[in-house]
């Protein structure tokens, strides 16, 4: 039976990669929920998925005068001051509000909803015996360095939950190389296809699972990596017909930003 991955939490009815957005999912029914983990200036890791603070955040309302707004020029005092939940309030970005999908006390309840520590989403997952699917965000001004994926191995083993309850993925591959060194118990998801444009390339299949971009999948090639005896999951699929129609090809799990939409067809 096929996952329901819930992207970045149930990020089109709640702020993305908040614990809010992962409770939710939670309830709905998702098998376990994918989020990113991103550095502040300061060193410490957080959940969030873009580079830049200004789709997701208040950060212009809250700091008009800074001349970046990019994560990594925030230390973590200023992110967690950012208010997320309100920014998702005002700027309903599924018009899941505007459709009547979110009710007016879940709305008020993500006032002041912040952005997580890393340590946060880990023990939230623990608390509901979950599953969590960490994303080593991948960028230019972090890409010369280990810490990223050293501190989150770190983390993971001071928040004392199970490796099995963890899983770590990324589109940088040496990363999740260095982390099959280092803990080799973690399982670990290569992305594949972060562009729409690109082709997908599987290279070695030196992976046990591949999470690829669906847009860009090919029947033949998921059939291949089956042959392979890899596991497969793809994003980000929201279409049921779409959902139906990959289930019915045998992917393992799919990402998804409505995991409301299909817990009760996995």
């Amino acid at each position: 039976m096929v996952q329901v991955i819930a992207h970045r939490g149930a990020r089109s009815i709640a702020p993305e990669n908040t614990l809010k957005a992962a409770k939710i999912a939670f309830e709905i029914g998702a098998d376990l929920w994918e989020t990113d983990v991103n550095i502040t200036r300061d060193g410490r890791l957080i959940l969030f998925h873009d580079d830049s603070l200004l789709r997701c955040t208040n950060a212009i309302k809250k700091f008009p005068l800074k001349t970046s707004y990019q994560v990594l020029d925030f230390d973590l005092k200023e992110i967690k001051s950012l208010d997320a939940g309100s920014y998702f309030n005002e700027t309903d970005p599924f018009q899941e509000i505007s459709k009547g999908h979110v009710s007016s006390k879940t709305k008020v309840s993500f006032i002041g909803e912040t952005i997580p520590l890393l340590e946060e989403g880990l023990l939230l997952t623990l608390k509901k015996n979950w599953t969590i699917n960490l994303e080593l965000k991948f960028f230019e001004r972090t890409a010369s360095n280990s810490y990223l994926p050293d501190h989150t191995l770190e983390i993971i083993r001071q928040t004392n939950i199970p490796l099995t309850q963890v899983i770590i993925s990324s589109f940088h591959h040496p990363w999740l190389l260095r982390i099959m060194e280092k803990e080799p118990l973690l399982e670990v998801q290569a992305l594949v296809g972060d562009k729409d444009t690109e082709s997908l390339d599987f290279k070695d299949f030196s992976f046990s699972t591949y999470n690829a971009n669906a847009a860009l999948i090919h029947p033949d090639q998921i059939k291949a990596l089956k042959d392979k005896g890899k596991k497969i999951n793809l994003f980000t699929v929201n279409d049921p017909k779409a959902f139906s129609r990959f289930s019915d090809l045998g992917v393992d799990g799919i990402f998804t930003d409505f995991p409301q939409r299909f817990v009760k067809k996995a």
